[in-house]
């Protein structure tokens, strides 16, 4: 499964992030502060920064107003030892080229996570001795660059090691106890049942050590799917393991769950198009899920024509596409509009005299199409929101529809 992202350059993968609203701040190495809504590190697309001909982080921010991203991947080192990486050839010690993406970002507002694991190379999990040593590891990473949300990408071969996992989840609940405020995800393998045995290990063992991460994602991609019904089906199978495993209710489990989708064309030669990433995105959204992440922003563009022969990219997507288009697909998640050549028209004003909606609440949350009354006119939301304001803008989440 996967297999594309472990002979492109490094180890690629897909994982999560987390969602929410509480804004949290740290220090990165060269002392610059970010903050950001918690739901944007759960809408983090992934970025490889060292490989797959990576793209410039504040041309994409500028395109589309995307805020945060997700690197990939931190791994032990090729030649052994317990010390974090970048793809098993880089010390995050000595690194410097990713500090200065970090830097670039941060200089415009936004932030990152870092994704550790993926598929292929050399875990930490399995090169650490326990988790106690795991976790000094990965706290390396987080105090190098000030993070605010890390993601544990456990898949195969290492979600097959039982030790190995027991270590990872183990450093996930050491970190979230040490570093109060860290997004701690985990994102694993789909399939149409909602993920396999060794998923359903990997719950359990984070159930038996008594760790609850801001959420679970699945990637249902590579196992035989087709299109976003098929991706939908899979979340939903995923909620009742969730539900089934730590006992939580319907809602419970939607609010601990994420999606990590490929762009694109998959390593199995599945097809995601932009209509299927607005369905799930739909799906996520109407559920109150927890993420919408995809794998990834390398691959975030068109194909030239000599390299769109039917084979799945590491550097574009292979499907018809302006670039970033799938970005703006995250950015909705988080709750902002991507940018437009073309701002949206002023709606025509409702005559007066029409029934006021229900007043608008700043504790509620409201879904694309959902109409509030506030300050005596109507108003449409245009995706997910939740403490917005209503007011006339081109670019915010409400559209006025009139007086009342």
């Amino acid at each position: 499964m996967r297999r594309l992202r472990a002979c492109l350059g490094a180890v690629a993968a897909v994982g999560l992030a987390a969602a929410g609203t509480t804004a949290l701040v740290a220090g990165s190495a060269s002392g610059a502060t970010s903050a950001l809504a918690n739901r944007w590190y759960a809408a983090a697309p992934y970025l490889m920064p060292l490989d797959n001909d990576p793209p410039d982080a504040a041309a994409i921010m500028d395109a589309t107003g995307l805020k945060a991203f997700q690197l990939a991947f931190v791994l032990a080192p090729n030649g052994g030892g317990c010390s974090p990486t970048w793809g098993g050839t880089a010390a995050v010690s000595s690194d410097t080229a990713v500090q200065s993406v970090v830097n670039t970002i941060r200089a415009r507002g936004g932030d990152v996570s870092v994704s550790i694991g993926g598929y292929g190379g050399t875990k930490l999990g399995q090169a650490c001795s326990d988790p106690t040593a795991t976790a000094a590891a990965y706290q390396q990473v987080i105090t190098k660059y000030g993070l605010h949300a890390i993601d544990f990408d456990l898949e195969e071969p290492e979600y097959e090691n039982t030790a190995a996992i027991k270590n990872e989840i183990g450093a996930a609940r050491i970190l979230q106890q040490n570093n109060p405020g860290l997004y701690v995800s985990v994102t694993t393998a789909g399939t149409a049942d909602g993920t396999g045995w060794f998923g359903k290990q990997m719950l359990l063992e984070a159930k038996s050590q008594g760790f609850t991460p801001n959420n679970f994602s699945i990637m249902p991609f590579d196992g035989g799917f087709n299109g976003a019904a098929s991706q939908t089906s899979a979340l939903t199978n995923f909620n009742q393991i969730l539900q089934s495993t730590f006992g939580w209710d319907q809602a419970t489990a939607y609010a601990h769950e994420g999606f990590s989708g490929m762009n694109g064309r998959s390593d199995a030669g599945e097809y995601f198009s932009q209509a299927d990433f607005q369905t799930v995105l739909d799906y996520a959204t109407g559920h109150h899920m927890d993420r919408f992440t995809f794998w990834s922003l390398n691959r975030d563009r068109q194909c030239t024509p000599a390299d769109n022969g039917g084979r799945t990219s590491g550097t574009c997507s292979s499907v018809a596409q302006n670039s970033w288009d799938f970005a703006k697909y995250s950015v909705q998640f988080a709750g902002v509009t991507p940018p437009t050549s073309t701002p949206t028209p002023t709606p025509t004003p409702t005559p007066p005299g029409t029934a006021c909606k229900t007043a608008w609440s700043s504790t509620a949350v409201y879904t694309a199409g959902n109409e509030v009354s506030y300050n005596k006119h109507n108003w449409k939301a245009k995706w997910w929101t939740q403490n917005e304001t209503p007011v006339a803008s081109d670019w915010g989440v409400w559209q006025d529809e009139g007086a009342c």
